[in-house]
Protein backbone atom coordinates (compact mmCIF):
# COMPACT_ATOMS: atom_id res chain seq x y z
CA UNK A 1 0.00 0.00 0.00
CA UNK A 2 2.69 2.51 1.01
CA UNK A 3 4.74 1.77 -2.11
CA UNK A 4 1.62 2.23 -4.25
CA UNK A 5 0.84 5.60 -2.65
CA UNK A 6 4.44 6.79 -3.00
CA UNK A 7 4.43 5.88 -6.67
CA UNK A 8 0.89 6.81 -7.69
CA UNK A 9 0.04 9.72 -5.34
CA UNK A 10 3.11 11.95 -5.00
CA UNK A 11 0.84 14.96 -4.34
CA UNK A 12 -0.40 13.36 -1.11
CA UNK A 13 3.17 12.50 -0.11
CA UNK A 14 4.33 16.06 -0.83
CA UNK A 15 1.53 17.43 1.37
CA UNK A 16 2.64 15.26 4.29
CA UNK A 17 6.28 16.19 3.72
CA UNK A 18 5.44 19.90 3.81
CA UNK A 19 3.52 19.51 7.08
CA UNK A 20 6.50 17.62 8.55
CA UNK A 21 8.91 20.31 7.35
CA UNK A 22 6.69 23.02 8.86
CA UNK A 23 6.68 21.19 12.20
CA UNK A 24 10.48 20.96 12.07
CA UNK A 25 10.93 24.66 11.34
CA UNK A 26 8.44 25.67 14.03
CA UNK A 27 10.39 23.55 16.52
CA UNK A 28 13.67 25.08 15.31
CA UNK A 29 12.18 28.54 15.83
CA UNK A 30 11.90 27.80 19.57
CA UNK A 31 15.68 28.19 19.79
CA UNK A 32 16.71 30.17 16.74
CA UNK A 33 17.35 33.89 17.07
CA UNK A 34 16.81 34.43 13.34
CA UNK A 35 13.35 35.71 12.44
CA UNK A 36 13.70 34.01 9.06
CA UNK A 37 13.28 30.58 10.66
CA UNK A 38 9.87 31.43 12.09
CA UNK A 39 8.73 33.02 8.84
CA UNK A 40 9.92 29.96 6.92
CA UNK A 41 7.84 27.74 9.22
CA UNK A 42 4.72 29.75 8.48
CA UNK A 43 5.49 29.74 4.75
CA UNK A 44 5.91 25.96 4.76
CA UNK A 45 2.59 25.53 6.55
CA UNK A 46 0.92 27.77 3.97
CA UNK A 47 2.45 25.65 1.19
CA UNK A 48 1.23 22.47 2.90
CA UNK A 49 -2.27 23.92 3.10
CA UNK A 50 -2.16 24.84 -0.59
CA UNK A 51 -1.24 21.24 -1.43
CA UNK A 52 -3.89 19.97 0.99
CA UNK A 53 -6.48 22.15 -0.75
CA UNK A 54 -5.27 20.68 -4.02
CA UNK A 55 -5.96 17.16 -2.71
CA UNK A 56 -9.51 18.19 -1.82
CA UNK A 57 -10.14 19.79 -5.21
CA UNK A 58 -8.62 16.82 -7.03
CA UNK A 59 -10.88 14.39 -5.18
CA UNK A 60 -13.89 16.66 -5.72
CA UNK A 61 -13.32 16.63 -9.48
CA UNK A 62 -12.66 12.89 -9.53
CA UNK A 63 -15.75 12.05 -7.47
CA UNK A 64 -18.04 14.62 -9.03
CA UNK A 65 -19.24 15.59 -5.55
CA UNK A 66 -17.97 17.17 -2.36
CA UNK A 67 -15.28 14.82 -0.98
CA UNK A 68 -16.73 14.42 2.53
CA UNK A 69 -18.38 10.99 2.39
CA UNK A 70 -15.62 8.53 3.31
CA UNK A 71 -13.47 8.60 6.43
CA UNK A 72 -10.38 9.13 4.25
CA UNK A 73 -11.94 12.16 2.58
CA UNK A 74 -13.05 13.67 5.88
CA UNK A 75 -9.60 13.22 7.45
CA UNK A 76 -7.94 15.06 4.55
CA UNK A 77 -10.44 17.89 5.00
CA UNK A 78 -10.00 17.86 8.80
CA UNK A 79 -6.24 18.32 8.35
CA UNK A 80 -6.90 21.29 6.08
CA UNK A 81 -9.34 23.04 8.43
CA UNK A 82 -7.00 22.49 11.39
CA UNK A 83 -4.14 24.16 9.55
CA UNK A 84 -6.31 27.08 8.45
CA UNK A 85 -7.68 27.72 11.95
CA UNK A 86 -4.17 27.51 13.40
CA UNK A 87 -2.87 30.10 10.92
CA UNK A 88 -5.69 32.45 11.92
CA UNK A 89 -4.75 31.82 15.56
CA UNK A 90 -1.08 32.54 14.84
CA UNK A 91 -2.00 35.78 13.12
CA UNK A 92 -4.39 36.86 15.88
CA UNK A 93 -2.04 36.20 18.81
CA UNK A 94 1.22 36.92 16.96
CA UNK A 95 2.99 33.85 18.32
CA UNK A 96 4.28 30.73 16.61
CA UNK A 97 4.95 28.82 19.82
CA UNK A 98 2.21 26.27 19.12
CA UNK A 99 3.02 25.89 15.43
CA UNK A 100 4.93 22.64 15.85
CA UNK A 101 2.03 21.03 17.75
CA UNK A 102 -0.52 22.21 15.19
CA UNK A 103 1.60 21.01 12.26
CA UNK A 104 2.09 17.63 13.95
CA UNK A 105 -1.66 17.35 14.49
CA UNK A 106 -2.35 17.97 10.79
CA UNK A 107 0.37 15.46 9.91
CA UNK A 108 -1.20 12.88 12.27
CA UNK A 109 -4.57 13.37 10.58
CA UNK A 110 -3.01 12.77 7.16
CA UNK A 111 -1.17 9.74 8.55
CA UNK A 112 -4.44 8.31 9.82
CA UNK A 113 -6.01 9.03 6.43
CA UNK A 114 -3.18 7.01 4.89
CA UNK A 115 -4.29 4.00 6.95
CA UNK A 116 -7.88 4.56 5.76
CA UNK A 117 -6.94 5.01 2.13
CA UNK A 118 -10.04 4.88 -0.05
CA UNK A 119 -9.37 4.69 -3.77
CA UNK A 120 -12.98 3.77 -4.57
CA UNK A 121 -15.38 6.62 -5.22
CA UNK A 122 -18.56 6.15 -3.18
CA UNK A 123 -21.78 7.73 -4.43
CA UNK A 124 -23.81 9.84 -2.05
CA UNK A 125 -27.12 8.33 -0.91
CA UNK A 126 -30.21 10.38 -1.83
CA UNK A 127 -30.49 11.92 1.66
CA UNK A 128 -27.01 13.43 1.33
CA UNK A 129 -27.60 14.84 -2.14
CA UNK A 130 -28.65 18.16 -0.70
CA UNK A 131 -27.52 21.77 -0.88
CA UNK A 132 -27.15 21.59 2.92
CA UNK A 133 -24.45 18.90 2.73
CA UNK A 134 -21.41 21.13 2.05
CA UNK A 135 -22.18 23.98 4.49
CA UNK A 136 -23.10 21.49 7.23
CA UNK A 137 -19.82 19.59 6.90
CA UNK A 138 -17.64 22.69 6.45
CA UNK A 139 -19.07 24.47 9.50
CA UNK A 140 -18.67 21.38 11.67
CA UNK A 141 -15.09 20.66 10.65
CA UNK A 142 -13.95 24.23 11.18
CA UNK A 143 -15.55 23.97 14.62
CA UNK A 144 -13.80 20.63 15.22
CA UNK A 145 -10.49 22.23 14.25
CA UNK A 146 -11.01 25.05 16.75
CA UNK A 147 -11.83 22.75 19.67
CA UNK A 148 -8.96 20.42 18.72
CA UNK A 149 -6.49 23.30 18.96
CA UNK A 150 -8.13 24.32 22.24
CA UNK A 151 -7.51 20.79 23.53
CA UNK A 152 -3.82 21.13 22.64
CA UNK A 153 -3.62 24.35 24.63
CA UNK A 154 -5.49 22.81 27.56
CA UNK A 155 -3.04 19.89 27.59
CA UNK A 156 -0.10 22.31 27.58
CA UNK A 157 -1.74 24.24 30.41
CA UNK A 158 -2.01 21.08 32.50
CA UNK A 159 1.50 19.84 31.70
CA UNK A 160 3.42 23.14 31.86
CA UNK A 161 3.73 23.25 35.70
CA UNK A 162 5.05 19.69 35.62
CA UNK A 163 7.31 19.89 32.54
CA UNK A 164 10.03 22.57 32.79
CA UNK A 165 10.48 22.78 29.01
CA UNK A 166 6.81 23.63 28.45
CA UNK A 167 6.85 26.07 31.35
CA UNK A 168 9.83 27.89 29.82
CA UNK A 169 8.37 27.92 26.31
CA UNK A 170 5.11 29.48 27.45
CA UNK A 171 6.52 32.12 29.80
CA UNK A 172 9.92 33.29 28.55
CA UNK A 173 11.52 34.54 25.37
CA UNK A 174 11.99 31.51 23.12
CA UNK A 175 13.90 32.06 19.91
CA UNK A 176 11.90 34.17 17.49
CA UNK A 177 8.41 33.03 18.45
CA UNK A 178 7.87 34.65 21.85
CA UNK A 179 8.32 38.21 23.02
CA UNK A 180 9.12 37.32 26.62
CA UNK A 181 5.59 38.07 27.81
CA UNK A 182 3.78 35.14 29.43
CA UNK A 183 1.04 33.59 27.31
CA UNK A 184 -2.47 33.49 28.73
CA UNK A 185 -3.23 29.90 27.76
CA UNK A 186 -6.57 29.91 29.52
CA UNK A 187 -7.82 32.96 27.61
CA UNK A 188 -6.59 31.55 24.31
CA UNK A 189 -8.36 28.26 25.02
CA UNK A 190 -11.54 30.10 25.94
CA UNK A 191 -11.51 32.12 22.72
CA UNK A 192 -11.03 28.98 20.62
CA UNK A 193 -13.84 27.17 22.44
CA UNK A 194 -16.15 30.15 22.08
CA UNK A 195 -15.47 30.30 18.34
CA UNK A 196 -15.86 26.54 17.99
CA UNK A 197 -19.08 26.53 20.02
CA UNK A 198 -20.67 29.07 17.68
CA UNK A 199 -19.83 26.85 14.71
CA UNK A 200 -21.10 23.70 16.45
CA UNK A 201 -24.34 25.56 17.15
CA UNK A 202 -24.66 26.61 13.51
CA UNK A 203 -23.87 23.04 12.45
CA UNK A 204 -26.66 21.68 14.66
CA UNK A 205 -29.14 24.21 13.29
CA UNK A 206 -28.18 23.54 9.67
CA UNK A 207 -28.41 19.80 10.32
CA UNK A 208 -31.88 20.22 11.81
CA UNK A 209 -33.14 22.15 8.79
CA UNK A 210 -31.58 19.53 6.52
CA UNK A 211 -33.24 16.71 8.50
CA UNK A 212 -36.60 18.46 8.13
CA UNK A 213 -36.23 18.64 4.36
CA UNK A 214 -34.90 15.08 4.02
CA UNK A 215 -36.91 13.13 6.61
CA UNK A 216 -39.76 15.45 7.52
CA UNK A 217 -38.63 16.15 11.09
CA UNK A 218 -36.08 18.48 12.66
CA UNK A 219 -34.70 15.73 14.92
CA UNK A 220 -34.76 12.03 14.01
CA UNK A 221 -32.68 10.70 16.95
CA UNK A 222 -29.89 9.52 14.71
CA UNK A 223 -26.96 8.44 16.96
CA UNK A 224 -24.69 11.05 15.36
CA UNK A 225 -27.26 13.73 16.09
CA UNK A 226 -27.46 12.61 19.71
CA UNK A 227 -23.70 12.66 20.24
CA UNK A 228 -23.41 16.00 18.47
CA UNK A 229 -25.88 17.32 21.03
CA UNK A 230 -23.77 15.84 23.85
CA UNK A 231 -20.71 17.63 22.42
CA UNK A 232 -22.64 20.90 22.28
CA UNK A 233 -23.80 20.47 25.89
CA UNK A 234 -20.26 19.78 27.18
CA UNK A 235 -18.83 22.91 25.57
CA UNK A 236 -21.90 24.89 26.59
CA UNK A 237 -21.26 23.75 30.18
CA UNK A 238 -17.63 24.88 29.91
CA UNK A 239 -18.61 28.37 28.73
CA UNK A 240 -21.32 28.63 31.37
CA UNK A 241 -19.12 27.45 34.24
CA UNK A 242 -16.29 29.74 33.21
CA UNK A 243 -18.54 32.78 32.93
CA UNK A 244 -20.97 32.19 35.78
CA UNK A 245 -18.98 30.09 38.23
CA UNK A 246 -15.59 31.51 37.40
CA UNK A 247 -14.02 28.14 36.63
CA UNK A 248 -10.31 28.52 35.90
CA UNK A 249 -7.17 26.41 36.01
CA UNK A 250 -7.06 22.62 35.89
CA UNK A 251 -10.82 22.05 36.28
CA UNK A 252 -11.59 24.09 33.17
CA UNK A 253 -8.73 22.47 31.21
CA UNK A 254 -9.97 18.98 32.06
CA UNK A 255 -13.47 19.93 30.89
CA UNK A 256 -11.99 21.09 27.57
CA UNK A 257 -10.25 17.71 27.20
CA UNK A 258 -13.49 15.92 28.04
CA UNK A 259 -15.21 17.89 25.28
CA UNK A 260 -12.47 16.91 22.84
CA UNK A 261 -12.86 13.22 23.79
CA UNK A 262 -16.60 13.48 23.06
CA UNK A 263 -15.84 15.16 19.72
CA UNK A 264 -13.49 12.34 18.76
CA UNK A 265 -16.07 9.72 19.71
CA UNK A 266 -18.73 11.59 17.73
CA UNK A 267 -16.39 11.72 14.75
CA UNK A 268 -14.60 8.37 14.88
CA UNK A 269 -16.46 6.16 17.36
CA UNK A 270 -19.87 6.00 15.73
CA UNK A 271 -19.13 2.73 13.96
CA UNK A 272 -18.81 1.00 17.36
CA UNK A 273 -22.42 1.72 18.32
CA UNK A 274 -25.07 -1.00 17.80
CA UNK A 275 -27.23 1.51 15.93
CA UNK A 276 -24.43 2.62 13.59
CA UNK A 277 -25.84 0.75 10.58
CA UNK A 278 -29.02 2.81 10.83
CA UNK A 279 -27.15 6.12 10.69
CA UNK A 280 -26.62 8.14 7.54
CA UNK A 281 -23.70 9.85 9.30
CA UNK A 282 -21.32 6.90 9.63
CA UNK A 283 -18.34 7.26 7.32
CA UNK A 284 -17.56 4.63 4.74
CA UNK A 285 -14.04 3.22 4.60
Amino acid sequence: MLQYILAEHPFFVATGALYAAAAGFYAAAWRSTRALVGRAATALLCAALAFNAGLIVERWIEAGRAPFKSLFESLVFFAFTTGVVYLAFERLYRTRVFGALAALLTLALLGYALGKWDAEIVKLPPALQSAWFVPHVVVYFVGYAAVSLAALLAAVQLLAPRVPLLQRLTTLRAGTILTGKALDLEQMTYELIRFGFVLLTVGLLVGSVWAKSAWGDFWVWDPKENWSLVTWLVYGAYLHLRKVRGWRGDRAAWLVLLGFAVVMFTYLGMSMLPTAEESAHVYTG
